[in-house]
């Protein structure tokens, strides 16, 4: 009798010989009955940490996910892969929401997925008082703290939905990002026992991190995708309408774009999603109500065309590339704009909660303005970006990653402490006139500029007017850039990005403290850094081969009306590229061709190799 465990679960139906990181320690605590709370970045591996042993408990698996395209997604992938999985909500007909309660009555799913508005109603608490519910595991639980980027008042009622069940499950919760007060909500609300905690690190090598604060920000854009030509990527913007101008634009451009935001029909956002997630769409443009979960392996980049709210919005956006481990840019366009853009979002922000008191309320803004300014500091940075991310979130790191924005520029260090102390004196004679100003008017009045605003507000009459008027635009932004991320200046994002000294700037303005900058060493368009990204990512791989296999993909895709990424991912075809299997066994030795999937597509991959390698053995060889 063949006697299934973890290891037989994940290689049969994932077609993966080992677990990743943290995955296996998660998954055996669940086996023994203990709660877990597994903190691990996008393109980790959260879901197999509770789909693997929702195979082996005796009982259900009810996951609760807060989007409907998210569960969608996921039990596509699990029936693909011969999983019984379904999920329950609103855009099921009458008959097929029926018809999938008598599935899970029968036996025949191991996992429903649910949204946590649904746990309570009267048919979901029916089917569990018929069924055994082995493990209830959510998804995204930052979504239950208040402290999160994503608060849904929801997911606070998914304690009662517990306190309700016959026998208290097995409750297990994921998250890509949280902060420690995050964690501690979600330990405290869902009322964890003894969880083991895990995280497993939030560092995402495969990914490069860019930020870029170009004058021009569709042309930024249009140089991004011409070094990604023929890739799938995700470009966020902060509003609808701009969601709707760049993908115009995009298109006329002649670009395959669509487009996703919360005010087109359903039917649109539906059409549209499942035209990118198929790469009948290679870019799809949209605001943040695109992407919780999406699972779409093969995204090689995405760029955020304004600043995200956040860094935790920013860290899951991004992380939507790569989620096959293969080589992607994250890039962010930033501009001083985008800081009043996002302070009027949450200004104007209304609660989804109407429990809270005008003083939670109040509580809340503060902490998105804490966050704002956290995001704001990010985009300032010249040391290494991905440094800061990880350091955000809580994780030592290198202070030179070699494979971020920041490292990647043409610079050099010198002491800056002379231009340091104008720039930190002219903050503070701002300040001796009670006015507060931005980096772009303070860069204004140092270089000496004559616009409306400074003539009006008198600032021409400084004593620091004009000191800096030597030092090039691009230098100076960067000065000042670096005051802000070593936190010799505060930036507030509630008053409009407005600076002011810290006490850490005394020493400075004293004489007391040197300050040694990386500065760009030339205002070229094209320096070394550009060249470097120009050429990333290469794969190493025959593209003729990776190709026909891609069109193999594209067909089988289409007659089991799936995407693409679900038959195989970009690098499982890569892995076939290089391995070149001929037989099954061989097959079942690239990652993620699991047995239910080369039953089902092997053969045609298999031969497809087979062709490829036949006629380049005729066309080199000379007796033929």
């Amino acid at each position: 009798m063949h006697i299934q465990t973890p290891h037989t679960i994940l290689k049969e139906y994932f077609g993966y010989d080992r677990f990743r990181g943290g995955q296996e320690k998660l998954i055996s605590r669940i086996l023994a009955g203990g709660d877990v709370l597994g903190i691990m970045p996008t393109g980790a591996g959260k879901s197999i940490c509770y789909q693997v042993p929702a195979m082996l408990l005796h009982g259900v698996t009810i996951v609760v996910s807060p989007l409907i395209s998210l569960m969608q997604d996921q039990v596509t992938a699990l029936r693909d892969a011969g999983i019984p999985a379904a999920c329950l909500h609103s855009n099921l007909t009458q008959q097929e929401y029926f018809y999938t309660l008598d599935a899970i009555r029968a036996g025949e799913i191991r996992l429903i997925y649910a949204a946590p508005e649904r746990l309570l109603t009267e048919s979901f608490l029916s089917l569990t008082e018929s069924v055994a519910v082995a493990m209830v595991a959510v998804d995204e639980a930052h979504c239950l703290s208040q402290w999160g980027q994503d608060f849904r008042p929801g997911y606070l009622r998914i304690t009662e939905f517990l306190n309700e069940l016959p026998a208290r499950p097995v409750v297990a919760a994921f998250t890509a990002t949280a902060t420690e007060s995050v964690r501690a909500d979600i330990r405290r609300l869902l009322k964890l026992r003894e969880p083991l905690e895990l995280v497993t690190g939030f560092d995402r090598k495969n990914l490069r991190w860019i930020v870029e604060r170009p004058q021009h920000k569709y042309e930024a854009l249009l140089n991004i995708l011409r070094r990604n030509q023929g890739r799938s990527g995700i470009i966020y913007c902060i509003s609808r309408k701009s969601t709707e101008e760049i993908c115009s634009k995009l298109c006329a451009d002649g670009f395959h774009a669509v487009r996703y935001h919360a005010g087109l029909s359903a039917e649109e956002r539906t059409a549209n999603q499942e035209a990118f997630l198929r790469d009948e769409a290679q870019i799809i443009t949209a605001t943040n109500a695109f992407g919780m979960g999406i699972d779409k392996s093969n995204v090689s980049f995405v760029v955020h065309y304004q600043m995200p709210k956040s860094m935790e919005a920013y860290y899951q956006e991004a992380g939507r590339a790569g989620r096959d481990g293969s080589a992607a840019e994250c890039t962010l366009l930033y501009s001083p704009q985008d800081i009043r853009s996002n302070s009027f979002l949450i200004e104007h922000s209304d609660s989804e909660n109407d429990r809270l008191t005008p003083e939670q309320r109040d509580i809340i803004r503060k902490k998105d303005f804490e966050r704002l300014n956290a995001m704001v500091c990010y985009c300032s940075l010249t040391d290494c970006l991905r440094h800061y991310i990880l350091s955000y979130f809580g994780e030592f790191s290198p202070t030179h990653c070699g494979n971020c924005g920041c490292c990647l520029a043409d610079s050099e260090t010198v002491d800056a402490t002379i231009p340091a102390q104008k720039i930190l004196s002219c903050v503070f004679r701002i300040g001796q006139r009670g006015h507060r100003c931005g980096s772009r008017m303070l860069c204004d009045i140092l270089q000496g500029k004559k616009t409306k605003q400074i003539t009006e507000a008198g600032y021409q009459t400084l004593s620091t007017y004009g000191l800096l008027g030597d030092v090039s635009r691009i230098q100076l932004e960067h000065m000042v850039n670096i005051l802000i991320s070593r936190g010799y200046l505060s930036i507030d994002a509630s008053q409009y990005s407005v600076l002011s000294l810290t006490a850490k700037a005394n020493p400075v303005l004293r004489g007391q403290e040197q300050v040694q900058m990386s500065l760009p060493m030339r205002d070229l368009r094209q320096t070394r850094r550009e060249q470097q990204l120009a050429a990333m990512p290469d794969y190493g791989v025959d593209e003729e081969l990776f190709q026909k296999l891609r069109r193999v993909r594209e067909r089988l895709a289409a007659k089991e009306y799936v995407p693409a990424y679900i038959v195989f991912s970009d690098a499982s075809l890569r892995e076939m590229c290089n391995k070149r299997p001929s037989n099954e066994e061989q097959m079942l030795a690239v990652p993620g061709v699991g047995k239910y999937k080369m039953d089902k597509y092997g053969e045609a991959f298999l031969q497809a190799i087979a062709e490829y390698v036949s006629r380049q053995s005729s066309d080199t060889d000379p007796q033929k």
